[in-house]
Parts: C-alpha cells; sequence; structure tokens
C-alpha cells in the first residue's frame, strides 16, 4: 500500500443545506467514485471522513441523522469511516496513527468543501510531511457571501449580492493558495489516467 485516498464529508448533511443548488459539483458521487475505484485498483487505501457537530441542532448534529455518506458511495469492507468534528481531518480523528502504522506517505484529497475542510486537510497533511495531491474536480463547494452581507437575505440573495464570493473564484483561490506549498493540484482524469 503506497498511497490513500481522503475522501471527506461526501455526505448527506450537505444535501439539506439551501446552497447545495448552487454547488460547484453536483456529480460529486461519480467523481468520488472514480477516484476510489482507481485507488483500490492500484491497492491504496481508501478513507471516509464524515464532518460532525454533536449537540449543534444542525444538519451536522448526528442526532438528526444526516451525517452518513451520501448515497451511491459505499466503503469497502476494510475502509474505515472515520468522524472528525474539526475541520481537517486529522485533528480530531486517528487518521494519522492509521496512515503511519501502513507505511503511507502519499495521499489524494477529495471531497466537500473544497476551501474549508478539503484545503485544511491538505495543508495539514503537508505540514505533516504527507505528499498530497488535490483533486480539484473532485471537490465540491457553493458561494460564500461577504463577511458585509446584509443580514436577512435569502441565499438565493445572497448568491446575486456582488460581493459574494462565487464557486470558480473559490476553486481559483484554492488552487493558488495550494499549488506548489501543500499541494500538487490534480483532475481525477489524470489521477486515474483517463
Amino acid at each position: 500500500m503506497t498511497g490513500a485516498l481522503i475522501v471527506i464529508d461526501v455526505q448527506n448533511s450537505f444535501l439539506r443545506l439551501p446552497d447545495w443548488r448552487y454547488t460547484s459539483r453536483p456529480d460529486i458521487v461519480s467523481q468520488v467514485n472514480r477516484l476510489a475505484t482507481a485507488a483500490r485498483d492500484a491497492g491504496d487505501a481508501v478513507v471516509w471522513v464524515l464532518g460532525s457537530r454533536p449537540g449543534s441542532g444542525s444538519v451536522f448534529d448526528p442526532a438528526r441523522g444526516f451525517v452518513r455518506l451520501m448515497d451511491g458511495v459505499e466503503p469497502l469492507p476494510g475502509e474505515p469511516v472515520l468522524t472528525k468534528t474539526a475541520h481537517n481531518a486529522f485533528t480530531t480523528t486517528n487518521l494519522q496513527q492509521f496512515l503511519t502504522q501502513r507505511g503511507i506517505r502519499r495521499l489524494t484529497v477529495c471531497g466537500i468543501r473544497t476551501e474549508q475542510c478539503c484545503e485544511t486537510t491538505a495543508r495539514v497533511a503537508s505540514d505533516l510531511g504527507f505528499e498530497v495531491d488535490f483533486a480539484i474536480d473532485a471537490t465540491a463547494t457553493t458561494p460564500i457571501p461577504h463577511r458585509t452581507a446584509p443580514d436577512g437575505l435569502s441565499f438565493d440573495e445572497l448568491v446575486r449580492h456582488p460581493r459574494t464570493l462565487g464557486v470558480d473564484e473559490i476553486i481559483a483561490r484554492t488552487e493558488y493558495a495550494l499549488s506548489g506549498r501543500f499541494a500538487t493540484i490534480r483532475t481525477v482524469d489524470q489521477l486515474t489516467g483517463d
């Protein structure tokens, strides 16, 4: 086993949010499945990570029942499903121990959200000494309203606000921030050889 695919937060919680209809990757499940198949074929580990905020009452609160993988993605027996309570996949899980015990030093990161949990995981992984491939088109995000956006607007109104950061801008910013510093930016086609 030489590498690992880290699949972050591809979970039903996001489907319950009003901003999901603006997602950059409505096909995130098929993109992740392509990477998972390629990783398994190569003998690499596949690790599934779920984001959880116990007691929050939000769609990320496990008590509400949405902290589970999206339909269409299915871990194989022996593939760990870890639950995190931090943005990155390392701090509140045993991910580093799992990888270190198996001698894994190269990771591919994918999942939801591009600039949040995926980017943060890539940065932490790099700082921990892992080589990181960031599967840019197997990550998904949604528009981000500016901190000064007026209160009381619906998300549909916020999306049209001139200071809202669109998905293309978010993805480009993540590419700039990670490339050459924390990760190598790759596409699913590059990573699968398609």
